[in-house]
């Protein structure tokens, strides 16, 4: 534990902090800050047209791809990461969080986009992307090494934290609620994971289709229940939230940061990194499988999907906990206990009963929708023979989390999305061209209305083809024909 707290606290002090920073503020200023003048149309492309269908290639629909990344990324970092976040930073750490995700929307979007574009299909017929691809074929092959480590950091990542953390709180949250044995509870959860990804990519698809969108509404209805009980509260919520981000700046020895603002910095970027995955590269893995005439169009899915996770869910945890009038700091409970006595607090033992049943969908959406990762990663590694001995092993970690503590689950999560994010956002920030050629097609295109649809994208030796665009536009034409 001392020396998992040494590296989390180097990987989650300064290198992840300014590189997160550093990649969003450049996407938003060469994109005239993307997120926010066309957020509107990202929100009306995607989650408002969630049942249109697209044409292009793909192994999944643009929907299922979303669904899948927010199932893998919608997890125990939106209810126990985000009371985990408060009680270590304060409530400053939900501001941090906030900025975090307004840039990670871009960057996420950067991300997926990428990895469509330089995806590649194998002799099955099946579409694999992400960091791994576009390191190596949008920098360099030199950066192969890198591309190598990153898809090892992803296994062993994805085993330590969707295996391992999810079913550690499942178990948790059963065995406080209704006095289930652990062990049943990890059993159960082992082998409905493996009844779902053993079918492959499109079994994952259309379970975390249904089961992403049905969590999401359980907890979004019960926190803005919560909140409507207590909304008195809500103005100190938020003055607790910004007065605690800027608040205490003590001289510390080596920097002009105050501890409390240090602190919620680092916990607001670390859980808020965790939770949305922005800069992380694993739920471009995702989108790069799906079916679209033009990968930035499948890169706005991206921003949504952060835009759900972080603004929408993070943040409801996060207000029903400081508008339950719940001494936070005096209470001694943290993570899922902190959450589960907050909406407690507002719905008496409903309250309880809610969390904990979303809670585990949560958890059971994200071990597997974060198989698909896991996935991409060993047939990058291996190739694709003997997938499925692959994905019998991503049910191992479940048992191995009964024998962890709270402190070490959580120690193993921070330095896991730590090692990803280094070498993902490194290389974010050398490929700046390459989606600017991406975005600039899209924008001359559906923005200026000054290029005509089709033809293709051309990179470094790479091309997407946006052909199936026209048949998209001659779709539309016969409709208003």
């Amino acid at each position: 534990m001392e020396i998992l707290n040494v590296v989390v606290g180097w990987l989650w002090g300064a290198p992840a902090i300014i590189l997160l920073f550093s990649v969003g503020l450049l996407y938003a200023v060469k994109t005239r800050f993307l997120q926010f003048r066309k957020l509107g149309y990202i929100l009306k492309k995607t989650g408002g047209a969630i049942f249109q269908k697209s044409s292009g290639h793909g192994t999944l629909s643009p929907f299922q791809a979303a669904a899948t990344a927010i199932s893998g990324s919608v997890g125990t970092g939106n209810m126990a990461g985000v009371a985990a976040a408060i009680v270590s930073g304060g409530p400053g750490a939900v501001f941090w969080m906030w900025i975090i995700a307004l840039l990670g929307m871009l960057t996420k979007l950067v991300e997926c986009t990428l990895a469509v574009f330089f995806r590649e299909k194998d002799d099955k017929g099946n579409f694999y992307g992400g960091p791994m691809f576009y390191m190596v074929k949008g920098i360099s092959p030199k950066w192969k090494p890198i591309a190598v480590f990153f898809a090892i950091t992803i296994i062993t990542g994805g085993l330590g934290t969707a295996a391992f953390l999810q079913p550690y709180t499942i178990a948790e949250s059963l065995k406080n609620m209704f006095g289930i044995p652990a062990w049943i509870s990890v059993t159960v959860a082992a082998v409905g994971t493996g009844m779902v990804i053993l079918g492959g990519f499109k079994s994952i698809g259309r379970f975390c289709e249904k089961m992403g969108t049905f969590m999401c509404v359980i907890y979004i209805a019960a926190g803005l229940t919560c909140l409507a009980l207590n909304f008195r509260n809500i103005p100190a919520a938020f003055g607790l939230i910004f007065n605690h981000a800027f608040s205490s700046f003590q001289p510390v020895a080596g920097g002009a940061f105050g501890i409390a603002v240090t602190k919620a910095m680092k916990f607001g970027a670390a859980r808020g990194t965790f939770s949305n995955e922005a800069g992380a590269g694993s739920s471009p893995m995702v989108h790069s499988t799906a079916t679209t005439d033009h990968p930035f169009k499948q890169g706005m899915w991206g921003a949504f999907e952060v835009f759900v996770d972080t603004i929408c869910v993070c943040s409801m945890t996060a207000l029903v906990i400081l508008t339950s009038g719940i001494d936070i700091w005096g209470s001694g409970l943290t993570g899922i206990n902190l959450t589960m006595a907050a909406f407690e607090s507002a719905l008496g033992t409903n309250g309880i009963y809610l969390v904990g049943l979303s809670l585990c969908l949560f958890a059971f959406s994200s071990m597997c929708g974060w198989e698909f990762e896991y996935e991409t990663s060993i047939v990058y590694l291996f190739g694709n023979k003997h997938i499925k001995l692959w994905r019998l092993l991503w049910l191992v970690p479940s048992f191995l989390a009964l024998l962890q503590t709270h402190e070490s689950v959580w120690a193993v999560v921070d330095l896991c999305s730590g090692l990803w994010v280094l070498p993902n956002v490194t290389a974010l920030l050398c490929l700046s061209g390459a989606f600017m050629v991406i975005y600039k097609d899209y924008e001359d295109k559906y923005f200026n209305k000054t290029k005509p649809l089709g033809g293709k994208i051309e990179y470094n030796g790479n091309y997407f083809d946006c052909s199936a665009e026209l048949t998209n536009q001659q779709a539309l034409d016969e409709i208003k024909k």
